[in-house]
């Protein structure tokens, strides 16, 4: 089972490893688009005002700027504790035990709009880049990724399980994926989908399936393992299921 996340905006800084190699990242057939995408950052940081205007920042977020300077140079840690928010503090890797960390390991891939996908321990840098950037001098980043991205990921034989957000799924599709929407009910039993409260709720179900030792092999398996988990998880056949929560 392959369970895709977006990143998150923030990143925790710092880290422990050496510095970027491209050349240890998951899928090594993105290494010349990962290339051509990490320099185009690094030469865009020595820019302020256009790294602002092309990455969607203020002045008080220059320190996204810096990190942008330092992608060949700074710390690397795993992909998995490099991105934060509400999804990754749902999924709080940092408590699972031994054993559930190796299956995350292994399970947890990010789609990424630097590296296009890079695994749950794969070692990365901080840097700020969004799906919807436009790099000067570059074609969109949907452009550059789609006709690399979109091999690696048809090309996954076990069942993935796409929990990117828009932007990132549409870098690359996810053939046969299983797709997960998240609805909040209220006592009327009325439903809408709440941005915060999603990205939450999809933490918590990747945590369930990177830590569980079941592997379910299609779309009937894996919800048969939500439900078991206490989950109100409709399916209406397709490859889509709709996880249903109480309105907070």
């Amino acid at each position: 089972m392959l369970i895709l996340l977006p990143p998150s905006e923030t990143k925790a800084p710092g880290g422990d490893g050496p510095p970027l190699d491209l050349g240890v990242l998951t899928a090594p057939e993105l290494t010349e688009v990962r290339t051509e995408v990490v320099e185009a950052v690094g030469k865009l940081a020595g820019d302020v005002p256009a790294s602002r205007a092309a990455l969607g920042l203020s002045p008080r977020q220059d320190a996204e700027i810096a990190r942008n300077a330092e992608l060949w140079t700074g710390p690397t840690r795993p992909a998995l504790e490099r991105y934060t928010g509400v999804l990754y503090e749902a999924l709080d890797v940092g408590s699972m035990t031994r054993a559930q960390r190796a299956r995350a390991g292994r399970r947890l891939a990010v789609g990424s709009a630097l590296f296009g996908l890079v695994a749950g321990d794969d070692p990365i840098p901080a840097y700020r880049l969004s799906a919807g950037s436009a790099l000067p001098g570059l074609p969109t980043l949907r452009t550059l990724w789609r006709p690399a991205l979109a091999p690696v990921l048809a090309a996954v034989e076990d069942l993935v399980v796409d929990l990117r957000s828009g932007s990132y799924a549409a870098l690359a599709p996810a053939p046969g994926a299983v797709t997960l929407d998240v609805l909040s009910e209220r006592p009327d039993g009325s439903r809408s989908v709440v941005s915060h409260f999603n990205k939450a709720h999809k933490g918590r179900v990747a945590r369930l399936l990177a830590s569980s030792t079941a592997e379910p092999g299609d779309v009937v398996g894996l919800r048969r393992l939500l439900r078991r988990a206490g989950l109100h998880v409709e399916h209406d056949g397709g490859p889509a299921l709709t996880l249903v929560v109480p309105a907070p």
